[in-house]
């Protein structure tokens, strides 16, 4: 299995050593980041394995890899060579391993770190981007057989993150760690066994002068506690969501509480992709036991399942896939359900019968909905940036349609019992979008906005002013989640354990 390391990033010895006790109990090992402690201190580095008692990284990290050392390579030389200095034969004493670029060539520091028993980590980052060819890359840079090889890059696609698990499986015969940076490579980080990887390295969040050592880095105890990192292994069921860009989705918090609250061996976690075709491809190889499909793919999604829900079918849209025992894709859609149960319980209907409704979006949540509100009898309107996406959806159910420009938002009035907004407009991290800025709320509207974080959109916030219910996507999700969790897991969502989850 591979070990937690903390990278310490502190100015001073003593900041790094406070931090260390505190986080002592989720880690194996500690990164010194020598480029991160002020001239002053790095005279001391040599006494930090013993202070630290536990398998100590010496490492100086330059600018140009995303460090923070710039003096120049005879001063880092100077610093290396004073870690290793006075080795002694309690090698606990001693640091455990160092981080040597693939481009430094210093044999005399070499030998010394093998004579005393430290092992060399030969280390690539890519700051920037990836590399071609990344198998080749990883056989060229182990230059002995003792060597760790280190290859960091910043995938800028689940495809390069893609490769990069292409490399792992090619090069099994090679110790290394391969470390996917930014938001693509979380997986990267949580399945580093999958990725070949002997470290998976973390950065503490929200502690005084301790900046995060890496892009993408996770702090420990969410790595330990949250995805259950060491319980991790070859039996792990693993399940995730995809989507773009996923800066705001509640989807792992609710499974890894439940899984953790029944002992499942199960994982779950983001999958950010631009495109619905690479996420499939990813997901076969990994050996994907189910994912939560979101805004963009929604849509995109069906043409690669095998078989189809009736709901799938008949929408067009599918937010739930299974895996098959022989690795295709089974589809299912539990927006449509979430939807309007939560929305039929906020006002005390059993189907939307005598009612108009204004939908807001044309893309899969507003196909589920739409689909919905027309089997439970209610009369609607889709409104949508682009009119003729409008057009396509409302047709198939005989509804009305529109853009959203003034012609489009005068047909509100008409159909405004009821306002269902289903797009990403408003979603974090652009919280103060309002797709609908150009209606003026009569306070008579229910307004119901699929987006939960923020909890109130500045639609909802201006609807609520205005006199009107509200009601967010919170309770739809939660509904749709405990839908999926039947899917994936083969049973019934347990109604005891709601209760116990925090969101």
């Amino acid at each position: 299995m591979a070990k937690i390391c903390l990278c310490l990033t502190g100015k001073t010895l003593e900041r790094d050593l406070q931090i260390l006790k505190k986080y002592r109990r989720y880690i194996d090992m500690v990164e010194l980041r020598v480029d991160c402690l002020t001239p002053d201190e790095r005279f001391f580095i040599r006494k930090f394995p013993e202070m630290a008692g536990l398998p100590s990284i010496l490492t100086i990290r330059r600018d140009i890899d995303g460090g923070m050392f710039s003096e120049g390579e005879w001063a880092r030389i100077s610093l290396l060579s004073r870690g290793l200095a006075f080795a002694e034969a309690d090698r606990r004493h001693n640091f455990a391993y160092i981080d040597l670029e693939e481009d430094l060539d210093i044999p005399g520091i070499e030998e010394a770190a093998r004579t005393f028993g430290t092992r060399i980590i030969r280390s690539y980052h890519n700051i920037n981007g990836s590399d071609v060819d990344l198998t080749g890359k990883i056989q060229r840079m182990r230059r002995v057989g003792d060597e760790i090889v280190k290859l960091a890059v910043t995938p800028h696609s689940l495809e390069e993150v893609h490769a990069v698990m292409r490399a792992a499986q090619e090069t099994t015969d090679i110790e290394k760690t391969l470390i996917c940076m930014g938001d693509f490579g979380l997986c990267s980080r949580i399945l580093a066994d999958k990725f070949g990887s002997q470290i998976t390295y973390t950065s503490v969040k929200g502690e005084y002068g301790m900046p995060k050592a890496a892009p993408g880095q996770i702090d420990p105890v969410t790595l330990t506690d949250f995805y259950r990192f060491r319980t991790i292994n070859d039996q792990t069921r693993v399940f995730g969501i995809t989507g773009y860009p996923l800066k705001a989705t509640f989807s792992p918090a609710f499974f890894n509480a439940v899984f953790n609250l029944e002992k499942t061996n199960a994982v779950y976690m983001a999958f950010p992709s631009v495109s619905a075709v690479s996420f499939i491809r990813f997901a076969r190889d990994l050996e994907l036991s189910g994912a939560s499909v979101t805004i963009p793919h929604k849509e995109a999604i069906v043409s690669f399942l095998a078989e189809k829900s009736p709901a799938v079918r008949s929408v067009g849209a599918c937010n739930t896939i299974v895996r098959n025992e022989d690795g295709s894709w089974k589809g299912f859609n539990t927006d449509m359900q979430g939807f309007s149960d939560s929305l039929l319980h906020f006002i005390g209907k059993k189907n939307f019968s005598g009612k108009k409704i204004s939908i807001i979006g044309a893309g899969g949540v507003a196909r589920a909905i739409a689909a919905e509100i027309f089997h439970l009898k209610g009369k609607a309107l889709v409104l949508n940036r682009t009119p003729l996406r409008a057009r396509d959806l409302a047709e198939s159910f005989g509804f009305r349609w529109g853009g959203l420009d003034t012609a489009g938002i005068a047909l509100i009035d008409k159909y405004n019992d009821i306002i269902i907004q289903t797009t990403s407009v408003g979603m974090e991290p652009d919280i103060s979008a309002d797709p609908l800025d150009l209606y003026k709320f009569s306070g008579k509207e229910v307004v119901m906005d699929v987006i939960y974080k923020p909890a109130e959109t500045a639609l909802l916030r201006r609807a609520s002013r205005a006199g009107c219910r509200i009601l967010n996507g919170y309770d739809m999700f939660v509904r749709q989640a405990q839908a999926q969790y039947k899917f994936f897991m083969g049973k019934e969502f347990p109604a005891d354990l709601m209760s116990k989850i925090e969101l």
